[in-house]
C-alpha cells in the first residue's frame, strides 16, 4: 500500500506485584498500529533476563497463555516493530537482550540512529560481533561500553546520549532498574503512567488506557527517568540543550486518535487540520468523507467548518493491517478493494470531498478516487491533511527517496491529474503549528521543508 510505515512501539513496566508480562501483552496490543512485523516481551527474574519474541502480530506470537505465565517478574520491556532500519528478520525482533561484563540488559527502541555506520565500524575495530542488522544493537553496545566506566546504568545511558545521534525513545531494563530515555530533540513520543504501585512507560497514552493506568506526563526530550525499588527519579542534564523537534506526522497519521501527544488529544489535532483545509481549500460539494482511519477525524473537522454533511464513505476491513503489501500492479489494485469498500448509498450521485492524511507516491490515492467514481460519485475533491512530501525522513519514518515522492516529481496540478481528482488541496506548511493548542511546540517538519534538525 502507498502509505507511510510506522516506526515502532515500546512499553516498560515495574510492578512489585508481578504479572508484568500479561500487562505488557495488553499494552502492546494497543500499540499494534505502530508495527506489525514482530514483537516481544522481556522480563527480569532475580539477576537474569528472559525474553520471548517472534515474527507477526502480538496475538499471534503470544498465542498461548502459558507463554505469558512463564514470563514472571517484577519488570518487563515490550516492543512492536516495523523496520525503518534493518530488515524484517527474526534476529531483528525486539526487545534486544545483551549479556555483558556488568550483567544483563534488555532494550526496546523507537527511532533511527543516524551515526550507526560510523559507530559500527568503531566497535568492530575493538572486536564487536553483531547478531542483527538493526541500529538498536548499536544503542545497546554503546550503553554497555559506557557502563564499564560508569557508576550506574543511568550514568551510562547519559554518556551514551552524547554519542548517539538521531531519534531514540528507549525503554531499558537491567536486573534492578527500569529506565526510559528520549533523545534531546524529542523526535518520537514516550510517556509515563502509574497504576497503584506500578510505573509504566509507553510510546502512546492509549497503551496506558488499555491497562487502566493513569497518564502522568511525557518523558521530556533529553530526559532519563529511572524506576528503582518503586521510586522514580529523573536526570535532566540533557534537557533543553537543543530545540525540540517532535515529529508532526505523529499527530497527522501515526498515533492513535485517542492518544495524548504534546498534552493534546491526537483526534483534536486531526479535526483541526480538517477545519483548516475547509477554510483554505473550500469546495462546492454534497458530502465529506474520510479515508479510514486517520482521515476520518480530519473529515469531521472539514464538515463542521464547511457546513457540508459528513458521512461514512468506506467500510474498512479490520483484518488487513497498515503494512499489507502486494508486489505487482494487479495485486495492489485488489489490495485496495479488499481493504476499503465504498458505501455507494452515501456516494452515488453526489459531489464528494475526500479527506486523506497524505499522498506519498500517489498510486493508492488514485485507486481510492477510482473506487469513488465507480461507486457513482459525480465529482471527487481531494483534500490532504498534511503538506506535500518533498524530502525523505532520517528519524524513524519510512518515507521514500525523493524520486519516489509524487510531490517532488509533480506539481500539485500534475498530481491532481495523476489521481484523477476534480480538485486537490494540501494543508499549508504555515498552518502546521495550529494543529496543537498553544502554538509551536517545536515540530520536525523536514519531510515537508528539508530543514533537518540534525
Amino acid at each position: 500500500m502507498d502509505k507511510l510505515r510506522e516506526e515502532c512501539g515500546v512499553f516498560g513496566i515495574y510492578d512489585p506485584k508481578g504479572a508484568v508480562a500479561n500487562t505488557a501483552f495488553h499494552a502492546l496490543v494497543a500499540l499494534q498500529h505502530r508495527g506489525q512485523e514482530s514483537c516481544g516481551i522481556a522480563v527480569n527474574r532475580e539477576r537474569d533476563v528472559y525474553c520471548y519474541k517472534g515474527m507477526g502480530l502480538v496475538t499471534d506470537v503470544f498465542n498461548d497463555k502459558k507463554i505469558l505465565d512463564n514470563l514472571s517478574g517484577t519488570m518487563a520491556v515490550g516492543h512492536v516493530r516495523y523496520s525503518t532500519s534493518g530488515t524484517a528478520i527474526p534476529e531483528n525482533a525486539q526487545p534486544l537482550v545483551l549479556h555483558y561484563i556488568k550483567g544483563n540488559l534488555a532494550i526496546a527502541h523507537n527511532g533511527n540512529i543516524r551515526n550507526t555506520a560510523e559507530l559500527k565500524k568503531e566497535y568492530e575495530r575493538t572486536g564487536a560481533i553483531y547478531q542483527t542488522t538493526s541500529d538498536t544493537e548499536i544503542v545497546a553496545y554503546t550503553i554497555a561500553r559506557e557502563r564499564i566506566n560508569s557508576s550506574s546504568i543511568q550514568e551510562a545511558v547519559s554518556k551514551s546520549m552524547d554519542i548517539l545521534k538521531g531519534a531514540y525513545s528507549l525503554v531499558i531494563m537491567s536486573p534492578q532498574k527500569l529506565i526510559a530515555a528520549r533523545d534531546k530533540w524529542g523526535f518520537r513520543p514516550l510517556c509515563i503512567g502509574k497504576k497503584g504501585d506500578a510505573y509504566m512507560f509507553a510510546s502512546e497514552s492509549c497503551a496506558l488506557d488499555s491497562i487502566g493506568a493513569q497518564y502522568i506526563r511525557e518523558v521530556l526530550p533529553g530526559e532519563i527517568v529511572v524506576i528503582e525499588k518503586g521510586e522514580m527519579t529523573s536526570i535532566t542534564e540533557h534537557v533543553g540543550k537543543v530545540p525540540t523537534s517532535f515529529c508532526i506526522f505523529e499527530h497527522i497519521y501515526f498515533a492513535r486518535p485517542d492518544s495524548v501527544l504534546n498534552e493534546s488529544m491526537v483526534y483534536e489535532s486531526r479535526r483541526t487540520a480538517g477545519a483548516i483545509l475547509a477554510a483554505d481549500h473550500p469546495a462546492e460539494a454534497d458530502v465529506v468523507i474520510g479515508v479510514p482511519d486517520s482521515g476520518v477525524a480530519a473529515a469531521v473537522g472539514y464538515a463542521q467548518k464547511s457546513g457540508i454533511e459528513y458521512a461514512d464513505g468506506f467500510i474498512k476491513s479490520r483484518y488487513i493491517g497498515r503494512t499489507f503489501i502486494k508486489p505487482d500492479q494487479s495485486d495492489r489494485e485488489l489490495a485496495v478493494r479488499m481493504k476499503l469498500n465504498p458505501l455507494r448509498s452515501n456516494i452515488a450521485g453526489k459531489r464528494v470531498v475526500m479527506i486523506d492524511d497524505s499522498i506519498v507516491r500517489g498510486t493508492t490515492c488514485a485507486r481510492i478516487v477510482k473506487l469513488l467514481r465507480e461507486a457513482g460519485a459525480l465529482e471527487v475533491h481531494v483534500r490532504i491533511s498534511s503538506p506535500p512530501f518533498l524530502w525523505p525522513c532520517y528519524y524513524g519514518t519510512d518515507v521514500a527517496s525523493r524520486e519516489q515522492l509524487v510531490s517532488y516529481t509533480h506539481t500539485i496540478e500534475e498530481t491532481r491529474k495523476l489521481i484523477n481528482a476534480d480538485s486537490l488541496g494540501y494543508l499549508g506548511i504555515e498552518r502546521i503549528n495550529e494543529l496543537v493548542p498553544g502554538g509551536d511546540c517545536g515540530f520536525c517538519n523536514a519531510c515537508f521543508t528539508g530543514n533537518f534538525p540534525i
